[in-house]
């Protein structure tokens, strides 16, 4: 048999310590190893219920008498005192008050207040859009296979007509009471499995499942400027939760489709072009078609150099959540005529001896 640690020890305190210096020690050993702190973690799984193992011990005067004049030995008479063989949710369940005051309901309980949380499993699914739709928003059907609420008994299993009854063995409560020594622990009912009712007559076409195999379709809003990679929450639109527990979320992941003229950096879009020597040379006007279908129109300064990029400010995608807008980017490609006439070749020969850029130029320049 292990050799149980001094109680004083264990929670780092003196003798003499009053109420509330153990209380505070309590609590400062109970929030470093509580399990929901420590996942995974045995020792610090022990550490906590050797904790609160002293603390119930020294909490009550009777006891802390007991314990200070006869040690371990002095609780022998009162049914022990050992938490070593329980399982958390039940020192959890079973202290739910005592947590809930020391951690604000910040962590896991197993009780009632847990089980009121209760939900259905999110599910998840993929969504591939233009980049049209992300400039536009739109509206998406998306295919949720799964489990769906009876229609037939409303999502209670029981059977049309009747209703789930109170669980005669944990009179609805969904727990059940276990003495070990002299603590009553609690656990989860075994014939409802914590759901607080039975039923007696089930329904049919769910068999007292109070839910159905099917696949139904949720439409999505899809806003605009929406990007690949994110992802959308649809709030109830999950897996049902067991016996009429609130359902889970449905979550949509986002792909966009490769654009063949238009690049998306952000709200940002870039798209190139062309245009020819006279137009770079004399000056022109471009006219863009979006991918939303709108027709952007814009100068091109005359000497437009290969390369240069004209930015048209609030005309990319629209910003979610904001009336603001990215902008369109146009990268300027100066085309070079490959097959000339020989007037078009007199001409280019003409101007590069006006410009002064013909061979004899060069060498000079050299």
């Amino acid at each position: 048999m292990v050799q149980k640690r001094d109680y004083y020890e264990v929670l780092g305190v003196i003798r003499e310590a009053n109420d509330d210096d153990i209380r505070k020690a309590y609590r400062q050993c109970a929030l470093k190893h509580h399990p929901d702190r420590n996942p995974g973690d045995h020792e610090a799984e022990h550490k906590f219920k050797e904790a609160t193992e002293a603390y119930s011990v020294l909490n009550d005067k009777e006891k802390r008498s007991a314990y200070d004049r006869f040690g371990h030995a002095g609780l022998e008479g009162r049914g022990g005192v050992d938490f070593s063989g329980a399982g958390v949710g039940d020192i959890l369940s079973h202290f739910q008050d005592l947590f809930s005051d020391f951690f604000g309901g910040g962590f896991g309980g197993g009780g009632r207040q847990s089980r009121a949380k209760a939900r259905g499993a999110d599910v998840r699914a993929d969504v591939t859009l233009t980049l049209e739709d992300c400039m536009k928003g739109t509206k998406r059907e998306v295919a949720v296979h799964g489990v769906a609420p009876c229609e037939e008994c409303g999502g209670n299993g029981a059977k049309p007509g009747t209703k789930p009854a109170a669980c005669p063995q944990c009179g609805g409560a969904g727990q059940v009471g276990t003495q070990r020594g002299f603590v009553m622990f609690s656990t989860t009912c075994p014939k409802c499995r914590g759901s607080g009712q039975v039923v007696a007559n089930p329904c049919e076409k769910c068999s007292g499942s109070g839910a159905i195999e099917k696949q139904r379709k949720v439409v999505v809003t899809m806003p605009a400027g929406i990007d690949g990679g994110q992802r959308l929450r649809v709030p109830g639109q999950g897996m049902p939760g067991p016996k009429g527990a609130p359902p889970g979320d449905l979550y949509v992941d986002v792909e966009v489709e490769t654009h063949p003229r238009f690049e998306r950096h952000g709200y940002d879009l870039v798209t190139k072009e062309r245009v020819s020597f006279p137009e770079a040379t004399l000056g022109t006007e471009v006219s863009v078609t979006l991918p939303d279908g709108t027709e952007v129109a814009t100068k091109v300064p005359a000497g437009t150099q290969p390369g240069t990029v004209l930015t048209i400010q609030a005309k990319g995608l629209p910003q979610i959540d904001r009336s603001a807008r990215g902008s369109l980017h146009i990268l300027v490609e100066v085309e070079v005529p490959k097959r000339l006439s020989k007037r078009a070749k007199k001409l280019l020969e003409d101007l590069a001896e006006e410009l002064g850029e013909g061979a004899e130029s060069r060498a000079e320049a050299r």
